[in-house]
């Protein structure tokens, strides 16, 4: 059924920080642990890429990360998992704000390693004009500034990831999140469009960005890159899915590239959609209607992160990717536990009545993407979950802001968004509800203390 191209669906999801390593993965995350993360690595001759390069692999967790979750109040029970890196500005490959940089992240992952295989998640997120649909995360390099962003961050950072002191890692690079999807979804003719977003998709610099970036670290022979796919909520309608995965392609050709550059996509990153809604299926009916008239669903193909990844990666095959990519999805924040948790489906009164009481994602609208109240952990970073899975991951730090509740002046080019602000009685994107944000949030990036609290009260599965 055809169905009008509504806001609703280019959910957006910010995310800043640079972050990094230390400790091991808990033997729960079904993945191989490390030592302590203090044995010298013994370094071996450099592997053959893997099929998925999870398994049997132990990952890097971030020191600096591991450090302000094990200091909140009953954050030693997570302070051990692994989250992304991420090299947001020019500034934190070398290291910004006294933080940790590139080739500290690396060299402590050898440590944590002691010689076995193991990963370390690199978030690559800095093109010009970036995030051009929002103003939280709006970063450094101005719509033009394509040369800069391959002489002064792509390069640097290839450099360091080509070192031979590193070719026994796995290095998992998440490339450029939330640029390419907004190509399709925030430009003319839509109705949300967004004049940046029209701004880059006519000077094409997040095409050429995300090529030359593929292309770089894709030469690397131990680097294995994800590209953002979005989420469910932003690319699972019909309008938005096979448009999306033709401009991921024309990405992935673009400055010298070719698709066996991109070892598969993530979904989901730094976004609340739930992994799996276990109490309504897209193919049920209620009072005479398909549960895609539900106002949640709004006519989407898919209603959780799961089913949308695993058919994603099956459109990525149609239009041209290898058969063997792989998909992540980002576990960090959408467990929706606690005492809001539905136990079973909703009443059968109407097609909203059942979906609403029954889904896990308890946000006021599928558009809101900012510091989001009510979420929770999600599941733990795991190995192989499901077919075409490549793991679980917690790409985005728990606890790390999506975005300023209000304005605050920085040098980091990051905007005040409304969606940030609590009080916000919203926009067309999510039909102009309200924000669902939790007040009094600093800069997307650093440290929310009542978020990450609110985030363990609410884990499912429970800590």
């Amino acid at each position: 059924m055809s169905r009008i191209h509504t806001p609703a669906r280019r959910t957006r999801h910010t995310r800043t920080a640079f972050l990094g390593a230390c400790a091991l993965i808990a033997a729960a995350a079904g993945m191989v642990t490390s030592p302590g993360g203090t044995a010298a690595a013994a370094v071996a001759a450099p592997a053959a890429k893997v099929d998925n390069p999870y398994v049997g692999a132990g990952v890097y967790v971030n020191p600096e990360w591991s450090a302000k979750a094990a200091a909140e109040p009953g954050g030693s029970r997570v302070s051990n998992q692994p989250t992304g890196v991420w090299l947001d500005r020019i500034a934190a490959i070398q290291g910004a704000g006294g933080k940790m940089g590139l080739r500290a992240h690396l060299d402590r992952a050898l440590q944590q390693a002691a010689g076995r295989a193991f990963v370390v998640q690199l978030v690559i997120y800095n093109l010009p004009g970036r995030d051009c649909s929002a103003l939280a995360s709006n970063g450094e390099l101005g719509p033009t500034e394509i040369d800069r962003y391959k002489t002064q961050y792509i390069d640097p950072i290839a450099a360091i990831l080509a070192d031979s002191k590193y070719a026994n890692l796995r290095i998992v690079t998440t490339v450029e999140i939330d640029s390419l999807p907004n190509l399709v979804t925030n430009v003319t003719p839509r109705p949300t469009v967004t004049p940046q977003c029209d701004v880059m998709k006519a000077n094409g610099n997040y095409i050429k960005g995300v090529g030359y970036a593929l292309n770089k670290l894709g030469a690397i022979g131990n680097v294995y890159n994800y590209v953002d796919a979005g989420h469910h909520g932003w690319i699972g309608w019909d309008d938005n899915f096979n448009a999306s995965a033709q401009i991921f392609k024309q990405a992935a050709t673009a400055e010298g590239s070719t698709v066996n550059n991109v070892h598969g996509f993530i979904v989901n990153t730094a976004n609340y959609g739930a992994t799996k809604e276990n109490n309504f299926t897209i193919n049920d009916n209620i009072a005479g209607k398909s549960v895609r008239e539900a106002k949640w669903v709004d006519w989407n193909r898919y209603v959780d992160e799961q089913s949308f990844a695993q058919a994603f990666r099956q459109e990525a095959v149609k239009v041209g990717f290898p058969s063997g990519v792989g998909m992540l999805i980002d576990t960090s924040r959408n467990g929706w536990g606690g005492s809001a948790r539905p136990s079973g489906p909703g009443a059968q009164t109407s097609v909203d009545t059942y979906v609403d009481g029954g889904r896990y994602d308890r946000r006021i609208h599928l558009g809101n993407w900012c510091n989001q109240s009510g979420a929770g952990l999600g599941e733990r970073p795991k190995a192989a979950p499901a077919a075409g899975i490549d793991a679980y991951v917690w790409m985005k730090p728990p606890g790390e802001s999506d975005g300023a509740s209000r304005e605050i002046p920085n040098d980091q080019g990051k905007g005040f968004d409304r969606m940030c602000d609590p009080t916000y009685t919203g926009n067309p994107r999510n039909n102009n509800n309200m924000s669902g944000a939790l007040p009094n949030a600093p800069l997307s990036g650093d440290w929310f203390s009542a978020q990450f609290q609110e985030l363990m009260k609410n884990a499912y599965p429970a800590l």
